[in-house]
């Protein structure tokens, strides 16, 4: 576990080097389509004025999905990669 905390701590200071904030963050996912993991994606990001855009892969098997959303702040981006990393298959990107 503390592998993902190094991880999400290294993504907070290159985050914060690297982008003004408030600013439009791209999202990447890819989920399997065996279950409903696109609507779960979906809803963590719902009401939240966010931009999503899916693909299906030509197997039909996956889905990738790019979010765009405004985010205040370097914590508030690793906030939803930590909502989402709860999904069954998902891939960030």
């Amino acid at each position: 576990m503390s592998s993902k905390n190094d991880f999400y701590s290294k993504l907070k200071v290159q985050l914060e080097d690297t982008t003004q904030f408030p600013s439009d963050y791209l999202y990447k996912f890819i989920v399997p389509t065996d279950e409903n993991q696109e609507e779960e994606v979906q809803e963590i990001f719902n009401n939240t004025g966010a931009v999503i855009k899916t693909k299906k892969s030509k197997t039909g098997k996956y889905v990738s999905l790019s979010v765009v959303l405004k985010i205040e702040n370097a914590s508030k981006v690793i906030e939803y990669y930590k909502k989402v990393e709860k999904i069954k298959g998902i891939i960030s990107l």
